[in-house]
């Protein structure tokens, strides 16, 4: 799959999609299955650490969708992604993709093209006035910032 010029990664497995989720969210952090099941519960999800732990070593590749749930609460994702033949994952993988681009700069604004003659959807209408409202208050000088509401 290619996104936006970059080579997908291809994400098979429930372990492959969960390390790879691991790598994006917490870039350069070492996150312990106890972590990442406190993160869980703090989201009103459930998950032991054990489990997870699991997960990673490629013990357990079919867990019930509460479980899938659970992971996509505590990656702040989508949890269909993490299900065999995900629909999701390639969504998934370009917003990680766009977002890790817009934090480095490589992005630095987003253009609307095939808009039908409903417009935007409020959710993009939504981000793209964020991703604005964040480029006019970094352009400013402290406290100089307008309010965009």
């Amino acid at each position: 799959m290619d996104i936006g010029g970059e080579r997908a990664p291809e994400l098979q497995s429930l372990q492959q999609k969960v390390e790879y989720m691991l790598e994006k969210t917490f870039p350069g952090q070492k996150v312990s299955g106890r972590t990442f099941a406190e993160l869980v519960r703090e989201r009103g999800g459930a998950l032991s650490h054990s489990y997870f732990s699991n997960i990673l070593a490629g013990k357990v590749t079919q867990p019930s969708e509460e479980i899938l749930k659970a992971l996509g609460l505590g990656f702040g994702v989508d949890w269909r992604f993490f299900k065999e033949e995900s629909e999701v994952v390639g969504d998934v993988v370009a917003g990680l993709q766009f977002l890790a681009k817009r934090r480095t700069g490589e992005i630095s604004g987003v253009a609307g093209r095939g808009v039908d003659d409903d417009g935007l959807p409020a959710e993009l209408l939504e981000f793209a006035l964020s991703l604005l409202a964040d480029t006019k208050a970094k352009q400013q000088p402290d406290g100089a910032a307008d309010d965009l509401a």
